[in-house]
């Protein structure tokens, strides 16, 4: 990739992504190059952009770092590498450590999930924030985790509760990201038409009793209040569009004239 093409996908990746947004993630030790391309990946999906390096095992830059990065190159290129945890962190004024293991300190033990939620308010006042990972045979060593503030968690099957680097970073991320999430929960999206109308909607429902009671479906009139009512709710839970009920108006003409033919 020339050097041209490389600033063109850098700034391409960095459009939504604030700068210097979010935690630092501090690598200790990190052994394998594809696995920092991997937090690279997971880091960027979640608009984390500091990524700081302890001692990578197999030297920084790292080619297979940036094969298996998936174009995340913009985290890459950044990376900064440190000789030693305590200068990866002397800029920070607040620091977490990841651990599954008991550690036998007297720390505040939080999940990813509150951890997110904490780190969001001291960033909002300008604090540093960090988060460290260990390597990944051994995780950190007491030493590293006796630097942080404050021990994450992340809630596992107690029977399986492995998980790799990257993965790792992604589920802590992950929580970071939808803490400051300010989209909608739920949306229905309707494609070029849009959600139809209650006048529509009645028209509709109108529209099909006529027929049915031109029919004889209704056998009971004790009965037809409340299957009236239930046949409005049932197509109330489409959520149909101006396009669909145009569509069904449709559909209940054409199965009256197709009976209307057969007599």
């Amino acid at each position: 990739m020339s050097g041209t093409d490389r600033r063109m996908l850098a700034k391409s990746q960095a459009e939504g992504t604030e700068e210097g947004a979010g935690p630092a993630v501090i690598l200790v030790e990190p052994q394998l190059g594809e696995n920092i391309g991997t937090v690279a990946r997971a880091m960027l999906n979640h608009g984390l952009t500091d990524l700081r390096l302890v001692n990578p095992r197999d030297g920084w830059p790292n080619e297979k770092a940036v094969s298996a990065s998936a174009g995340a190159t913009l985290v890459l290129d950044q990376a900064r590498v440190y000789e030693s945890t305590k200068d990866a962190i002397a800029d920070l004024q607040k620091v977490y450590a990841t651990t599954a293991r008991p550690r036998y300190m007297v720390k505040t033990v939080l999940t990813a999930r509150e951890a997110a939620t904490e780190m969001r308010a001291h960033a909002q006042v300008g604090r540093g924030v960090g988060i460290l990972f260990g390597p990944e045979r051994t995780g950190l060593v007491n030493d590293d985790i006796a630097l942080a503030d404050t021990i994450i968690t992340i809630p596992l099957n107690p029977g399986f509760s492995s998980l790799n680097l990257a993965q790792c970073v992604l589920l802590v991320a992950h929580e970071w990201f939808q803490a400051g999430y300010e989209g909608p929960e739920r949306q229905l999206y309707t494609g070029n038409s849009r959600p139809a109308t209650k006048e529509e909607l009645v028209n509709l429902f109108e529209h099909l009793e006529l027929e049915l009671d031109a029919t004889g479906f209704y056998t009971s009139e004790e009965k037809r209040p409340s299957m009236v009512r239930n046949i409005r709710n049932m197509l109330q839970r489409a959520h149909m569009t101006e396009q669909e009920v145009r569509t069904l108006h449709g559909v209940i003409k054409a199965l009256v004239g197709l009976k209307e033919k057969r007599k």
